[in-house]
């Protein structure tokens, strides 16, 4: 997979984008999605990539600024036809390679806690996130998993 700058202007983008933010939200309950839309991923403290099969865009990802020590994983998103063949996993080292080079200290997320979600949690709990509390404005909601990654460790 090639892993690009992504260009929120692509229709490509633009297709998988809305599909991801439409599934979150139909396997969430009202008011606990939290995913970016097209606005929030322009923002200026938000970095987004595509990753890319050749032509076929199969994976997003974006890393958010919330200080300067601490980075939150957004948009993360494989292709449904492509899903089990690494696309997440790359596009989660790129995240965390980036938040390192960049200075950062913690990478936390926020992901859905039901079962349509389980396949994100197991991804990110195999690249040593942890458990933890609400961070940068999230509160406590049984909808939602916080996860954080110490990134000065090992």
């Amino acid at each position: 997979m090639q892993i690009r700058t992504g260009d929120t202007f692509d229709p490509r983008v633009i297709a998988l984008l809305d599909y991801h933010v439409t599934a979150a939200r139909a396997q969430t309950a009202p008011g606990s999605a939290h995913a970016l839309d097209l606005a929030g991923l322009r923002a200026s403290d938000v970095a987004f990539w595509t990753g890319w099969d050749g032509e076929t865009l199969v994976a997003t990802g974006a890393l958010k600024a919330l200080s300067g020590t601490q980075g939150e994983v957004k948009s993360m998103h494989t292709l449904q036809t492509t899903r089990r063949r690494g696309y997440g996993g790359q596009m989660l080292r790129h995240i965390i390679s980036e938040a390192r080079a960049r200075g950062l200290r913690r990478l936390s997320l926020e992901t859905g806690s039901w079962d349509y979600f389980k396949p994100a949690h197991a991804l990110y709990q195999a690249h040593g996130f942890v458990p933890c509390g609400p961070f940068a404005g999230y509160v406590e909601d049984p909808n939602s998993l916080y996860l954080t990654l110490d990134l000065t460790a090992g």
